[in-house]
């Protein structure tokens, strides 16, 4: 619980004194302490917002512009942020413009909308390609660290290998509330620490520290993982998918979306299909193989399931995809996929974790023969075309192949939330959107004055 937002929050309708009450009695709940103790704590956390709320009358607008914020009155849950659909996707596009907006130099910068951003720096006489590439921890795996850990670490080193790059380090950030139990910080780093012995891939660097300090009370777990790689090749970005190619799949286990799945169903079997790195060895079969410039594309059918990737993939290009579903189906992990339909979530809508490669037709054959070598399942899904739109191919004819407003609901609270777009959508997108721009004309007030003050 964040003591620090519902005394913010709690302070707008209510008096001081019973908000320092209320707050007493919620911190009671987590810590053993005593009243008197637990009042002062209240107390204090009050002083600190009350402090930081004088801005609103302080006479500089430019100081009050830089310590505020812009908002856009529209709340995460509510935007479908992090729930990989429509309106994530939407958020993540401004998140790029702003990026985009900084004028620095990178290879593949956000706006592509990749897994990965590249950089490419000269080492002597030669050209290297550094991609970096950074995954968040499911949020329902908290209470299961090692998970976490593993599937974090894997789904980091998965963004890098799929811009053609080999991981070559790992780096860890790794956050537990105040209350939080210390053996999760060692039961996570053993679940990345698998995987980098698994790949021969270090964990190099990381950071430990607490939930928002002393403001957020419980045991929630958060963190991070980062993979850096490098190759000699330009990476294999989205863009580069041409009309004609073959749209290649391996077999999806899932990851940390499927594990989710399974464990708030209480089906704990299919959690062990999801525990391997066959995703890393068919990328390394096939940079090992000296394939991978000639290989147009690649990308993990992760957010928002195969419907997300169709989609970015078709608005960074300007083209279009037929797949075929009988093709698909059959490279979903057996076990994966009658839990997925046992439960009626639908698999085109949620993270499977399988590699697609978009390749022209001799390359995609090798493709095919190299990562069969290396044990892992992979089989042709459809083609690229130029109409412009992904496309569903069925028995039962053709559907345009659209991304849900969120990613299929895979827990019974994601049921109840729903995946149905907002009627107020386009009114919501025009509110964030000003706030993007608002985030923007901010940075560069900033910078112009520092730069301003430098140079006097």
């Amino acid at each position: 619980m964040d003591i620090e937002g519902f005394a913010r929050r709690a302070l707008v309708d209510h008096s001081e004194e019973s908000v320092q009450k209320s707050l007493q009695e919620k911190i009671l709940e987590f810590k053993d302490i005593n009243q008197v103790q637990a009042g002062q704590m209240a107390q204090a956390v009050l002083d600190e917002v009350k402090y930081t709320l004088k801005i609103e009358d302080h006479p500089d607008e430019s100081l009050k512009n830089l310590i505020k914020y812009p908002k856009s009155g529209i709340g995460m849950g509510e935007m479908g942020v992090g729930s990989r659909g429509a309106g994530d996707f939407f958020v993540h596009r401004q998140i790029a413009e702003i990026v985009k907006s900084s004028h620095t130099n990178a290879f593949i910068n956000p706006t592509a909308q990749d897994d990965g951003g590249v950089v490419k720096v000269t080492a002597g006489a030669d050209e290297v390609y550094i991609t970096t590439a950074v995954d968040g921890i499911h949020s329902r795996l908290s209470e299961y660290p090692f998970l976490g850990g593993f599937h974090v670490a894997r789904a980091s080193m998965r963004d890098v290998c799929v811009m053609g790059s080999q991981p070559v380090a790992l780096l860890s950030d790794l956050h537990l509330a105040d209350d939080g139990e210390v053996a999760k910080l060692f039961d996570y780093t053993a679940g990345v620490c698998a995987v980098s012995e698994l790949t021969g891939v270090p964990l190099v660097a990381g950071s430990t520290l607490r939930v928002g300090g002393d403001m957020v009370l419980g045991d929630r777990l958060v963190s991070a993982v980062g993979s850096v790689g490098i190759s000699p090749h330009p990476p294999t970005a989205r863009k580069r998918a041409e009309a004609g190619d073959v749209i290649l799949l391996t077999e999806g286990s899932g990851g940390g979306t499927i594990t989710t799945t399974a464990l708030y169903h209480g089906l704990f079997d299919v959690v062990w299909e999801t525990m391997d790195i066959s995703f890393i060895q068919a990328s390394e079969a096939i940079l090992q193989d000296g394939l991978l410039p000639e290989v147009h594309a690649m990308t993990d059918v992760t957010n928002g399931g195969l419907r997300g990737d169709a989609h970015e993939i078709s608005q960074t290009t300007g083209l279009g995809m037929a797949f075929w579903e009988d093709e698909i189906r059959a490279l979903v992990n057996p076990k994966v996929l009658e839990m997925l339909e046992s439960l009626d979530i639908d698999h085109l809508g949620v993270s499977v974790d399988s590699l697609m490669i978009v390749a022209p037709e001799d390359v995609a054959s090798k493709v095919e023969k190299v990562v069969s070598s290396a044990g892992v399942r992979i089989g042709r899904i459809g083609e690229v075309d130029d109409t412009g739109i992904p496309r569903l191919l069925t028995d039962h004819g053709e559907e345009e192949l659209k991304p849900l407003f969120r990613e299929a609901a895979y827990t019974k609270i994601k049921k109840i939330v729903g995946d149905l777009q907002p009627e107020d959508f386009e009114e919501m997108k025009q509110k964030v959107e000003r706030s993007a721009l608002e985030a923007i004309a901010k940075k560069d007030e900033v910078v112009a004055r520092i730069k301003e003050r430098h140079e006097n």
